[in-house]
């Protein structure tokens, strides 16, 4: 199943869907996203927005780590 991955996806649903992808969440907004409640409904843009961080490069990372899960 492709993953569609935007700024508005949700950053704990595309925790659960691709793996690894909570070492991508962690490198751009550190490890406190996994203890906050608001993991399941914040998206990638609100998080890149709260860490002072482009949303772009981040789903481009995250695109690029559901690619590789796919093709395997």
């Amino acid at each position: 199943m492709k993953t569609e991955i935007t700024k508005d996806s949700i950053i704990g649903n595309v925790i659960k869907e691709i793996p690894g992808a909570d070492k991508v969440i962690e490198k751009f907004f550190g490890n406190g996203c996994f203890t906050c409640p608001g993991i399941n409904v914040e998206s990638i843009a609100f998080g890149a927005t709260m860490h002072n961080m482009d949303p772009e490069k981040v789903v481009n990372e995250l695109r690029e780590l559901a690619e590789k899960s796919d093709a395997t």
